[in-house]
């Protein structure tokens, strides 16, 4: 993340009435900073984004057949980052449907991770012994193209969370094996701070519960949603955040400073991103994501290989691809900016670390035989005294 130069300033405000002009309106600076003006005037119709791209046939007709498979919408944030004239733009290949999302590729799914088949309740999954999965809502702020819950995200199938959240917490406190809850969604970042304020402090007053993460792409879709009430109800109740991150442009000062506040505030912050097609399947292109990201002190925790879900078969790249450029990662720059590549084990098997084998041989004697980054060769000695 830079700077903003004076040219770029005045190309960004360019940008910023375009978008606006869309709706009727003029660009306001106060205004395009209100996260719930940011809401009612996201993307969502193909003549919003016939406005402000040059669309190919394949995006033309994605957008009309998108409504009858999954919302479109994008913030006029993350719109702005959209290169016009490029239908390869990373930033438009995630959030701009095209008519490979019809296709059904091979071992497609529509719940590639099993949730619903470990759901005792309604948005609560537990496949983890000592985990589980809280979704508080079905909204996103913009919507993924290759999203894991797009047979649920935006569906409208999900009861609002007051009417789920007493079963749910009655589940919980029955439970003692269950310390850690990820609420998810959806995001939860769109509820109201006073829902999410309620939600958090009703879960850390479960006594076992002992650990609270808040699953959210909002602070790159949303960046003004990060206000410092937002962050002082994070703090109180002592949540971790685990954001989304695809693509080093996502990185805009708007987006630092966000996290800043964050980081600040005293919540802890990591950052999972989705291996694409066309979007970071270059070792540079990860490399400058995982730094910029450390710039900003969010910690990347993940690299998923795309999870199978139905449509989404031209975002998969193949594990091989994974593997390759972990290894060009892995000791060619800082370990805090090396993720852990994971397949979420289509059918309900959970996340499985991917690597290149590094133990090459395990002699009986107690030699390890080890394969570092490089490809060179090394010993190492159990004691005598290990079991």
């Amino acid at each position: 993340m830079t700077e903003t130069a004076p040219t770029d300033s005045l190309i960004l405000r360019a940008r910023r009435e375009e978008i606006c002009r869309i709706f009727g309106e003029s660009y306001d600076a106060a205004r395009w900073d209100d996260w719930r003006w940011q809401i009612r005037h996201r993307l969502t119709k193909p003549d919003h984004f016939s406005r402000l791209l040059r669309l190919t046939a394949a995006e033309r007709r994605g957008l009309q057949l998108a409504q009858e498979k999954f919302t479109v919408a994008v913030t006029p944030h993350f719109a702005e980052l959209m290169d016009p004239d490029d239908p390869a733009c990373p930033i438009r290949r995630q959030v701009v449907p095209r008519e490979e999302e019809m296709l059904v590729s091979r071992g497609d799914m529509v719940d590639p991770c099993s949730e619903d088949a470990h759901s005792p309740l309604p948005g609560l999954v537990h496949r983890y012994p000592d985990r589980v999965l809280l979704l508080a809502l079905d909204a996103c702020a913009a919507y993924c193209r290759y999203c894991t819950r797009s047979r649920l995200v935006s569906q409208g199938d999900l009861d609002p969370l007051p009417r789920r959240l007493d079963a749910i917490l009655a589940y919980l406190s029955s439970h003692s094996e269950i310390r850690d809850v990820l609420v998810s969604g959806g995001d939860p970042l769109l509820l109201s701070d006073d829902r999410l304020d309620d939600l958090l402090g009703r879960l850390r007053a479960i006594p076992h519960i002992e650990f609270v993460r808040v699953g959210s792409r909002v602070p790159g879709f949303l960046p003004q949603r990060i206000t410092p009430e937002l962050v002082t109800l994070l703090r109180r109740n002592r949540v971790w955040l685990s954001l989304h991150f695809c693509h080093p442009r996502e990185i805009t000062p708007e987006v630092a400073a966000a996290c800043d506040r964050l980081a600040d505030g005293g919540v802890p912050l990591g950052s999972q991103t989705v291996l694409l097609r066309g979007v970071n399947d270059e070792a540079a292109t990860l490399k400058q994501l995982f730094h910029e990201l450390l710039k900003v002190r969010v910690r990347p925790y993940y690299l998923y290989q795309c999870d199978p879900v139905v449509g989404t078969g031209h975002f998969r790249t193949a594990v091989r691809t994974g593997l390759e450029l972990m290894a060009q990662l892995r000791g060619f720059t800082s370990g805090y900016a090396v993720p852990t590549y994971v397949i979420d084990a289509p059918g309900g098997g959970g996340k499985v670390p991917v690597q290149l084998e590094t133990i090459v041989a395990y002699d009986e004697d107690g030699t390890v035989h080890l394969r570092n980054w490089a490809g060179n060769h090394f010993t190492y000695h159990d004691p005598v005294t290990a079991d």
